[in-house]
């Protein structure tokens, strides 16, 4: 016999969300706490867990929807199940239960944290001091952890008595955050059959945030490291703008809504001038075209990576002035040693193999370190630029699903074998698509080998914000005149690209040439 029951839309802290993505259909056998809808508020992004398991009969919102606490979400049969109560989504609350008796006037409840969707996260900033005055669904603390960062709201109004944790603690759900003092009318508490003389404990569960997209195929939008609430990410979605493009202006670095604001309007202004980033470029539409009337064809969707890469190398040729020195460095000398140092390394069964790529990785090293201007990043606004004083190598992969750039950590302070593990076990995780965020931040440098599929020359695309790139093709024994007569040598063809707005010609062809010679002598690299 069937038993239908309305599943109402918890309290999820803030007045209406809209709804992004439902992940149940009608017919599903759903599980209590199974995530049902997906939404995304001024506060945050969440998925909301059934209260009780059934079989869903109705759904009763599209995606699109703006909805509110208490609006019905799905109706579901529980005929089999045990029937439950809607519950009420709130911070756990803990008082005396004297303090809950309809003629007290005040008490002091606790406030620990809801369920948000991970195992711990670190507090960032406490947003409120004792003896504030606070409204419900005000702003407490903001928490960063793996999959997100947020801004945790007070679930009623109340003055701070007492706080509980600091910045840079750990919390989990049910840690305590703050005890605050309330109107007993106001407090979100189930009535009191009975009087005990233990403390009534009321807990409740908090909808899951959902992780934030991640936009990356290089340091993409809206990196881990870089402090911004969710109401801020929001607006840098809508606009389509990458935080790491922002100057934070907020307390302890954070980026403010000012801050996306002036961004904007600096943009705009750019755009009007036609100057600038090459924003304001009038780009035609391709035609849409039925290939099929000319013979059979194949639909094949673009891979995720290929999605996430494709505009941002776009965006990088059209507004970067790109200018490309090419010249070819003789590694003879080089792959003698290298095939040594692989005959070594099999006889003591170390369990790697060096490549000609990390003698590479060590030449750039050395000459960003010899050329600090090459080692740097342009400013968000064009005028200044940020000189790095470390030197980390990106290695563009090439995987099944597309290109992609980690990056090897401190190439200059490491030895050839430890490079090599790294860069082997790197490389592994890349075509594994493991690959985390992290992985493929802070760079310095970029380097695209082709050597091992062939062709002479290419033009690599600068990955910004770094300003240099080195492609490198296939070696090749050529003929090389050394004052007497001809000598073969194994040469390699390398192209240097750069930004043109950070980097002269005459450095370029200097930056290039300190490459060459350390490849060409491996004892200049120790100098």
């Amino acid at each position: 016999m069937s038993e239908l029951k309305e599943f109402l839309l918890p309290d999820i802290g803030s007045d209406a969300a809209d709804v992004t993505e439902i992940l149940v259909s009608v017919g599903d056998m759903i599980k209590e706490d199974q995530d049902i809808i997906s939404l995304e508020g001024d506060k945050a992004s969440m998925d909301v867990p059934a209260a009780f398991a059934g079989k869903v009969v109705e759904i009763k919102m599209n995606v699109g929807d703006s909805v509110s606490e208490g609006q019905v979400v799905i109706i579901v049969d529980v005929a089999g199940s045990a029937s439950t109560d809607a519950p009420v989504v709130a911070p756990r609350v803990v008082a005396p239960v004297e303090a809950l008796s309809a003629s007290a006037s005040v008490e002091v409840v606790e406030v620990c944290l809801p369920d948000i969707g991970g195992d711990e996260v670190e507090v960032t900033e406490v947003l409120v001091a004792v003896g504030d005055i606070i409204e419900a669904d005000q702003d407490i603390l903001s928490v960063e952890g793996d999959k997100a960062s947020m801004d945790v709201p007070a679930p009623f109004a109340g003055v701070v008595k007492e706080i509980k944790i600091s910045a840079g603690d750990k919390v989990s759900e049910g840690t305590l955050l703050l005890m605050l003092e309330v109107q007993a009318s106001g407090a979100p508490v189930a009535p009191v059959a009975t009087v005990a003389s233990a403390p009534v404990v009321a807990e409740v569960a908090a909808p899951k945030a959902a992780p934030a997209p991640v936009v990356a195929p290089t340091p993409a939008l809206a990196p881990a490291d870089i402090k911004a609430s969710p109401s801020v990410r929001r607006i840098a979605r809508e606009f389509d703008i990458e935080l790491g493009a922002i100057t934070a202006t907020g307390r302890k670095g954070r980026i403010s809504k000012e801050d996306v604001q002036k961004y904007v309007k600096r943009q705009l202004q750019i755009a009007k001038s036609g100057g600038g980033t090459g924003n304001g470029l009038q780009v035609l539409a391709y035609a849409n075209i039925d290939y099929s009337k000319f013979g059979d064809v194949e639909i094949k969707p673009l891979s995720r990576i290929q999605k996430i890469s494709g505009p941002t190398l776009h965006r990088n040729w059209v507004t970067i002035p790109h200018v490309t020195q090419f010249d070819e460095a003789d590694i003879t000398e080089l792959e003698a040693f290298r095939k040594e140092q692989n005959a070594i390394a099999a006889k003591k069964d170390l369990g790697l193999k060096i490549s000609p790529l990390v003698f590479m990785m060590k030449a750039v090293a050395k000459a960003l370190q010899q050329y600090p201007n090459f080692n740097s990043a342009l400013s968000s606004d064009g005028e200044s630029i940020v000189l790095k004083k470390y030197f980390n190598i990106g290695i563009a992969v090439d995987t099944p699903n597309g290109l992609v750039v980690p990056v090897v950590k401190d190439v200059l302070n490491k030895g050839i074998y430890d490079i090599s593990r790294e860069l082997g076990e790197i490389s592994k995780k890349a075509r594994a698509g493991k690959l985390t965020a992290k992985d493929m931040q802070g760079g310095s440098m970029t380097i695209s080998s082709l050597g091992g599929i062939g062709g002479t020359q290419f033009t690599p695309i600068v990955n910004a914000p770094e300003v240099a790139i080195l492609g490198v093709s296939k070696s090749a024994m050529k003929p090389v005149w050394n004052g007497t007569e001809f000598k073969p040598r194994l040469m390699v063809p390398l192209a240097l690209s750069y930004d043109h707005r950070v980097i002269d010609g005459a450095d370029g062809a200097r930056f290039i040439t300190a490459i060459n010679n350390y490849l060409a002598d491996l004892r200049t690299l120790i100098l």
